[in-house]
């Protein structure tokens, strides 16, 4: 869905506790929407020193782009309870991009598990390319030193 304005988002059509995520430049920026047109979420530390979880209008967290629904809690009381875990860290200021940031918050609030898929793609990859790298220069290695090696009739 490449929907990009906070008016077409149906306020009625979202739960409390409804994960909220927008298209960034670079990557998905998370929410979680806590009712009357509020979201709570993870500021990070572009805008603000250490990051900031903050309440703001759903039109500015939205603001023109692109955005879809993420994860929904399953039931009424299970959604009150992910708007009073998302409030109880209102304030925080510990933002971490790879440890601490908003789809981390996000996910916590609903699943009590603090993790990032964003992060562990990019993880995966770095791993993947070490990896590479590592078995390349074995490889080179191991060229080299049967090089070294005398070769049998000289």
């Amino acid at each position: 869905m490449t929907q990009s304005a906070a008016a077409s988002i149906r306020i009625g059509e979202l739960a409390p506790g409804t994960e909220l995520i927008v298209d960034q430049r670079g990557y998905k920026h998370h929410g979680i929407y806590v009712g009357g047109g509020r979201v709570i979420h993870y500021r990070g530390w572009i805008s603000t020193l250490h990051g900031l979880v903050e309440e703001i209008p759903l039109a500015d967290f939205v603001g023109k782009r692109p955005y879809r629904v993420g994860r929904r809690p399953e039931d009424l009381a299970h959604g009150a309870e992910i708007v009073r875990r998302a409030r109880s860290r209102l304030g925080e200021r510990s933002y971490s991009l790879l440890r601490n940031n908003c789809e981390h918050l996000c996910n916590w609030c609903q699943i009590g598990e603090s993790r990032s898929a964003q992060v562990d793609r990019v993880r995966q990859r770095v791993q993947r390319v070490v990896s590479l790298v590592r078995g390349s220069r074995s490889r080179r290695i191991a060229m080299d030193l049967r090089q070294l090696q005398p070769q049998p009739g000289r």
